[in-house]
């Protein structure tokens, strides 16, 4: 770009040099080579506009009270600090233009007049600064957008994460949540059969591996640049509960219509995971309920009900509130809290929407 401007430049140079040796010289004669030496220094100004655009301009606007040959490249530098400088700069410059205007007038006069060449120069320098305005705004429009963007990538990202998060605390809770309580069965009754042993053996084994497997999934998502974690649906939940019964007694009771969406199914299934998990950890031992109803029309019900028992480990919290928001995200509600009986209850309504 740069070169353009210097090529177009020194042509203007070129063209005003000799329109003035045909109209003849000016006078004194030697204000003519003075007017070409200050095109010259106009024409290295112009490189100068990126760095130092105003000292360009500034210099460009006083070599023309005398020089003509210079006002190509100082309608660039004017154009360059309207755009890319304050408005207050902008004025002061254009001040000083215009004085230059009339020192001109009387340096070298003209059929124009000092009238007429302040009115040409208004014109001129209104069309340049208007020119110049409408970049400005066009690259401050640029600047907004890619800015919005940036943030639009940064929130997508962060959601990206609290999602990733959610899944984490899903996939891992659930199964460290069965492995401390396998655990915690052979730790407290060391002189159970061996084959019961065997057997919570076998489940911490299993739960290991699985939540092994789980990690690897995570990771694989990390590395990969697109991609997801494998989600669940409805389908899986009975594999869910299945999972979870040994050491537990649950019952699980389905009376759904049809094939519930995915978005419902799967937030579904992650209400009935946290809560299976907050049960293991809080209520070791006792009974949970599982219910599951609903239908087009009338909407996805989630109900898990648990009864007393020992807490096997501290809770945080978090697991509430990630299915808490999993559920304001699917459009639904949900409530929980303590029963009379002492156990605790979870109620969630899902919409039967995708």
């Amino acid at each position: 770009m740069d070169t353009v401007l210097f090529a177009v430049g020194v042509v203007c140079w070129l063209l005003l040099s000799w329109d003035r040796m045909e109209q003849g010289l000016p006078s004194p004669a030697w204000l003519f080579e003075a007017d070409r030496a200050a095109g010259l220094v106009g024409l290295g100004l112009l490189w100068l506009r990126r760095r130092w655009p105003v000292q360009a301009a500034v210099a460009a606007v006083a070599a023309s009270a005398f020089a003509e040959t210079i006002a190509f490249p100082m309608l660039v530098l004017m154009f360059t600090v309207v755009v890319h400088r304050r408005a207050r700069t902008i004025v002061l410059l254009y001040a000083e233009a215009m004085a230059a205007t009339v020192v001109y007038a009387f340096v070298r006069p003209d059929e124009l007049g000092v009238g007429g060449g302040l009115a040409f120069a208004v014109v001129l320098y209104g069309a340049v600064a208007g020119w110049g305005l409408f970049v400005r705004y066009r690259l401050q429009l640029k600047a907004r957008a890619a800015q919005q963007e940036r943030a639009e990538r940064e929130g997508a990202r962060r959601r990206a994460r609290d999602e990733l998060a959610r899944e984490l605390h899903d996939l891992l809770g659930h199964r460290l949540s069965l492995l401390s309580l396998h655990a915690g069965a052979m730790e407290y009754r060391p002189d159970a059969p061996a084959g019961e042993l065997a057997a919570a053996a076998g489940v911490v084994r299993e739960q290991s591996h699985l939540a092994m497997r789980d990690l690897r999934e995570v990771i694989a998502v990390l590395r990969a640049p697109i991609g997801e974690l494998p989600q669940p649906t409805m389908a899986d939940l009975r594999a869910l509960v299945e999972e979870a019964r040994p050491g537990s007694r649950i019952d699980l009771v389905e009376e759904v219509e049809g094939e519930a969406p995915e978005r419902s199914g799967r937030t579904a299934y992650r209400i009935v995971q946290e809560a299976l998990t907050n049960a293991r950890r809080h209520a070791a031992g006792a009974p949970v309920r599982v219910a599951v109803s609903g239908g087009p029309g009338e909407g996805l019900s989630v109900e898990v009900e648990n009864g007393p028992g020992r807490a096997s480990g501290p809770g945080t919290g978090h697991g509430l509130v990630g299915i808490e928001e999993r559920t304001a995200l699917a459009g639904g509600r949900l409530r929980y809290g303590p029963t009379e009986a002492g156990g605790w209850l979870v109620q969630a309504w899902l919409p039967w929407t995708t």
